[in-house]
């Protein structure tokens, strides 16, 4: 079915079900899941983007990697900076670079009307990438 699986991870309670989803489609493939945090600031906020933050960031994406490997699918994890918040760009840019066959993403809840106006990274993931993109709400 799909041989890499991006799953796409923040701090988000939506993330253990992107790991929970790109799990299920590795065991039913035999896939690899390539684990993505895009760690980023907004340019005026961007002190409060710290080592510790990165550092955060980091383990999160190692817990995820072990977190697999211990269901016996092959992981391996990726921490993304990106200042100006453009998540969606990291994430179909790793999509190409890594050759993988689906994104997995968790989406934002954000309301409708503010999802039409502003977009969310899920949204604009949908619309850029060149694979299918499967979202966890």
């Amino acid at each position: 079915m799909y041989e890499r699986i991006l799953a796409a991870v923040d701090e988000s309670q939506t993330a253990e079900r992107v790991l929970a989803a790109a799990q299920e489609l590795a065991a039913l493939s035999n896939g690899e899941v390539i684990v993505l945090n895009v760690w980023q600031g907004e340019p005026a906020r961007y002190k409060a983007c710290t080592a510790t933050s990165y550092e955060r960031a980091r383990v999160m994406v190692e817990t995820a990697e072990k977190h697999l490997a211990g269901a016996g699918i092959r992981a391996t994890g990726e921490v993304a900076a990106n200042l100006y918040i453009h998540a969606a760009r990291e994430i179909t840019s790793c999509a190409r670079a890594h050759d993988v066959g689906v994104i997995v993403i968790g989406s934002s809840h954000r309301s409708e009307l503010a999802a039409l106006v502003a977009g969310s990274t899920a949204h604009q993931v949908v619309h850029t990438a060149t694979c299918p993109v499967v979202v966890v709400p």
